[in-house]
Protein backbone atom coordinates (compact mmCIF):
# COMPACT_ATOMS: atom_id res chain seq x y z
CA UNK A 1 0.00 0.00 0.00
CA UNK A 2 1.32 3.66 -0.79
CA UNK A 3 1.77 5.79 2.04
CA UNK A 4 2.16 9.63 2.31
CA UNK A 5 5.58 11.08 3.93
CA UNK A 6 5.54 13.00 6.51
CA UNK A 7 6.12 16.71 6.27
CA UNK A 8 5.04 19.84 7.37
CA UNK A 9 2.76 21.87 5.15
CA UNK A 10 3.93 26.06 4.08
CA UNK A 11 1.12 28.40 4.66
CA UNK A 12 -0.73 28.95 1.93
CA UNK A 13 -0.02 32.41 0.62
CA UNK A 14 -2.42 35.18 1.27
CA UNK A 15 -3.71 36.41 -2.31
CA UNK A 16 -3.13 35.25 -5.92
CA UNK A 17 -2.83 37.82 -8.96
CA UNK A 18 -6.07 38.98 -9.97
CA UNK A 19 -5.92 36.63 -13.16
CA UNK A 20 -8.50 34.36 -12.26
CA UNK A 21 -11.23 36.62 -11.87
CA UNK A 22 -10.13 38.38 -14.63
CA UNK A 23 -9.68 35.41 -16.98
CA UNK A 24 -13.58 34.71 -15.37
CA UNK A 25 -14.94 38.21 -16.63
CA UNK A 26 -12.75 38.38 -19.80
CA UNK A 27 -13.41 34.47 -21.60
CA UNK A 28 -15.32 32.48 -18.96
CA UNK A 29 -12.63 30.47 -18.15
CA UNK A 30 -9.22 31.03 -16.33
CA UNK A 31 -6.21 28.17 -16.07
CA UNK A 32 -3.44 28.72 -13.08
CA UNK A 33 -0.95 26.73 -12.57
CA UNK A 34 0.93 26.69 -9.14
CA UNK A 35 -2.63 27.47 -7.02
CA UNK A 36 -1.57 25.27 -4.50
CA UNK A 37 2.23 24.75 -4.02
CA UNK A 38 4.08 21.09 -4.71
CA UNK A 39 4.10 19.58 -0.99
CA UNK A 40 0.57 21.24 -0.56
CA UNK A 41 -0.56 18.78 -3.83
CA UNK A 42 1.72 16.08 -2.78
CA UNK A 43 -0.30 15.89 0.11
CA UNK A 44 -3.33 15.81 -1.19
CA UNK A 45 -2.05 13.10 -3.75
CA UNK A 46 -0.72 11.18 -1.30
CA UNK A 47 -4.03 11.37 0.74
CA UNK A 48 -5.55 10.56 -2.59
CA UNK A 49 -3.91 7.28 -3.44
CA UNK A 50 -4.01 6.00 0.24
CA UNK A 51 -7.88 6.68 -0.23
CA UNK A 52 -8.01 4.76 -3.53
CA UNK A 53 -6.04 1.85 -2.16
CA UNK A 54 -8.43 1.81 1.18
CA UNK A 55 -11.38 1.21 -1.64
CA UNK A 56 -13.07 4.20 -0.72
CA UNK A 57 -13.70 5.14 -4.43
CA UNK A 58 -16.74 4.48 -6.14
CA UNK A 59 -17.81 4.24 -10.05
CA UNK A 60 -18.86 7.92 -11.22
CA UNK A 61 -22.42 8.24 -12.34
CA UNK A 62 -24.44 10.34 -14.75
CA UNK A 63 -27.56 12.56 -13.82
CA UNK A 64 -29.08 14.17 -10.93
CA UNK A 65 -30.92 12.90 -8.18
CA UNK A 66 -33.25 9.14 -8.60
CA UNK A 67 -31.62 9.52 -12.66
CA UNK A 68 -28.49 9.22 -11.42
CA UNK A 69 -27.13 6.19 -12.96
CA UNK A 70 -23.59 4.31 -13.96
CA UNK A 71 -22.79 4.84 -17.61
CA UNK A 72 -19.17 3.65 -18.53
CA UNK A 73 -19.74 4.89 -22.29
CA UNK A 74 -20.15 7.68 -21.04
CA UNK A 75 -17.95 8.32 -18.01
CA UNK A 76 -15.32 5.22 -16.16
CA UNK A 77 -13.53 7.42 -13.64
CA UNK A 78 -13.92 6.77 -9.91
CA UNK A 79 -14.99 9.57 -7.47
CA UNK A 80 -15.17 10.25 -3.78
CA UNK A 81 -17.22 12.91 -2.74
CA UNK A 82 -16.20 15.26 -0.10
CA UNK A 83 -17.68 16.26 3.09
CA UNK A 84 -17.29 20.12 4.04
CA UNK A 85 -17.58 19.18 7.69
CA UNK A 86 -15.01 16.79 8.05
CA UNK A 87 -12.16 17.64 5.64
CA UNK A 88 -8.54 15.94 6.51
CA UNK A 89 -5.93 18.53 6.98
CA UNK A 90 -4.42 18.71 3.35
CA UNK A 91 -8.34 18.93 2.12
CA UNK A 92 -9.07 21.85 4.50
CA UNK A 93 -6.06 23.67 3.11
CA UNK A 94 -7.53 23.62 -0.72
CA UNK A 95 -10.75 24.55 0.39
CA UNK A 96 -9.94 27.71 2.42
CA UNK A 97 -8.14 28.40 -0.50
CA UNK A 98 -10.60 27.83 -2.41
CA UNK A 99 -12.97 30.34 -0.27
CA UNK A 100 -10.50 32.94 -0.31
CA UNK A 101 -11.03 33.02 -4.29
CA UNK A 102 -14.83 33.00 -3.59
CA UNK A 103 -14.73 36.02 -1.75
CA UNK A 104 -12.60 37.48 -4.44
CA UNK A 105 -14.73 35.92 -7.07
CA UNK A 106 -17.98 37.56 -5.77
CA UNK A 107 -16.09 41.05 -5.09
CA UNK A 108 -15.37 41.27 -8.40
CA UNK A 109 -17.91 39.84 -10.45
CA UNK A 110 -21.48 40.11 -8.20
CA UNK A 111 -22.01 36.33 -8.76
CA UNK A 112 -23.48 35.45 -5.28
CA UNK A 113 -21.50 32.17 -5.06
CA UNK A 114 -22.41 30.68 -1.65
CA UNK A 115 -20.72 27.68 -1.08
CA UNK A 116 -18.84 24.58 -2.72
CA UNK A 117 -19.27 20.93 -3.46
CA UNK A 118 -16.55 18.45 -4.67
CA UNK A 119 -14.97 15.14 -5.01
CA UNK A 120 -11.82 13.33 -5.32
CA UNK A 121 -11.49 11.90 -8.77
CA UNK A 122 -9.15 9.00 -10.13
CA UNK A 123 -8.80 8.08 -13.59
CA UNK A 124 -6.96 4.72 -14.08
CA UNK A 125 -5.29 4.25 -17.15
CA UNK A 126 -7.88 3.74 -19.81
CA UNK A 127 -10.60 5.80 -18.66
CA UNK A 128 -12.46 9.10 -19.63
CA UNK A 129 -15.45 11.20 -19.50
CA UNK A 130 -16.98 12.05 -22.50
CA UNK A 131 -18.38 15.48 -23.65
CA UNK A 132 -20.60 16.85 -21.05
CA UNK A 133 -21.83 20.17 -19.34
CA UNK A 134 -22.09 20.76 -15.74
CA UNK A 135 -25.16 21.37 -14.78
CA UNK A 136 -28.58 20.16 -14.29
CA UNK A 137 -32.37 21.03 -16.15
CA UNK A 138 -33.68 21.34 -12.94
CA UNK A 139 -31.30 22.60 -10.81
CA UNK A 140 -28.82 25.33 -12.21
CA UNK A 141 -26.91 25.96 -8.57
CA UNK A 142 -23.74 25.40 -10.32
CA UNK A 143 -21.95 28.57 -11.57
CA UNK A 144 -17.86 27.77 -11.52
CA UNK A 145 -16.54 24.28 -12.40
CA UNK A 146 -13.05 23.93 -10.43
CA UNK A 147 -10.43 21.30 -10.95
CA UNK A 148 -7.32 20.93 -9.02
CA UNK A 149 -4.96 18.74 -10.56
CA UNK A 150 -2.87 16.35 -8.14
CA UNK A 151 -0.22 15.22 -10.69
CA UNK A 152 3.25 16.28 -10.12
CA UNK A 153 5.10 14.00 -12.53
CA UNK A 154 2.67 14.54 -15.26
CA UNK A 155 4.40 14.19 -18.96
CA UNK A 156 2.96 14.65 -22.29
CA UNK A 157 2.30 11.29 -23.72
CA UNK A 158 0.18 10.74 -20.02
CA UNK A 159 -3.29 11.64 -21.76
CA UNK A 160 -5.89 13.11 -19.51
CA UNK A 161 -6.24 16.31 -20.55
CA UNK A 162 -9.26 18.28 -20.45
CA UNK A 163 -10.69 19.62 -23.69
CA UNK A 164 -12.44 22.75 -22.92
CA UNK A 165 -15.00 23.64 -26.15
CA UNK A 166 -15.11 27.20 -26.60
CA UNK A 167 -18.17 28.03 -28.38
CA UNK A 168 -21.47 26.53 -27.15
CA UNK A 169 -22.29 23.50 -28.22
CA UNK A 170 -20.10 23.58 -31.30
CA UNK A 171 -16.71 21.43 -31.80
CA UNK A 172 -15.13 24.19 -32.80
CA UNK A 173 -13.11 25.88 -31.63
CA UNK A 174 -11.58 23.90 -28.68
CA UNK A 175 -8.20 23.80 -26.38
CA UNK A 176 -6.66 21.05 -24.26
CA UNK A 177 -5.51 21.40 -20.94
CA UNK A 178 -2.79 19.77 -19.57
CA UNK A 179 -3.29 17.85 -15.53
CA UNK A 180 -0.22 19.21 -14.53
CA UNK A 181 -0.05 19.03 -10.36
CA UNK A 182 -1.08 22.50 -8.85
CA UNK A 183 -2.99 23.92 -11.78
CA UNK A 184 -6.29 25.17 -11.32
CA UNK A 185 -9.07 25.08 -14.09
CA UNK A 186 -11.97 26.97 -13.40
CA UNK A 187 -15.09 28.07 -16.03
CA UNK A 188 -18.47 28.76 -16.36
CA UNK A 189 -20.54 25.23 -15.48
CA UNK A 190 -23.12 26.10 -17.87
CA UNK A 191 -21.13 27.68 -21.01
CA UNK A 192 -18.43 25.40 -21.52
CA UNK A 193 -18.90 21.83 -23.04
CA UNK A 194 -15.92 19.97 -22.11
CA UNK A 195 -14.66 16.33 -21.76
CA UNK A 196 -11.25 14.43 -20.14
CA UNK A 197 -9.45 12.49 -22.55
CA UNK A 198 -8.74 9.27 -22.31
CA UNK A 199 -5.78 8.69 -19.58
CA UNK A 200 -2.89 6.69 -20.32
CA UNK A 201 -1.60 6.84 -16.67
CA UNK A 202 -2.94 7.48 -13.39
CA UNK A 203 -4.77 10.99 -13.15
CA UNK A 204 -5.90 12.57 -10.18
CA UNK A 205 -7.76 15.69 -9.30
CA UNK A 206 -10.62 17.51 -7.23
CA UNK A 207 -13.20 18.50 -9.22
CA UNK A 208 -15.94 20.92 -7.69
CA UNK A 209 -18.25 23.81 -8.36
CA UNK A 210 -19.29 26.79 -6.63
CA UNK A 211 -22.85 27.24 -6.16
CA UNK A 212 -25.53 30.15 -5.94
CA UNK A 213 -28.53 29.19 -3.99
CA UNK A 214 -31.05 26.50 -5.07
CA UNK A 215 -33.86 27.87 -7.48
CA UNK A 216 -35.51 24.84 -8.83
CA UNK A 217 -36.76 24.79 -12.77
CA UNK A 218 -39.58 21.92 -13.49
Amino acid sequence: MRQPSPFALPPIQPDLPDTIEDALIEKGYACVPGFLSPPQVHALAAETLRLWDDGEFQFARIGSGANRQRCPQVRSDRILWLDNDQLSAPQQVYFDALDALRQRINRATMMGLVDWEGHLALYPPGTFYKRHIDVFANARERQLTTILYLNPNWQPGDGGELRLYLDGAEMEPYIDLEPRGGTLVTFLSSRFYHEVLPAHTERLSITGWYRVRATRHF
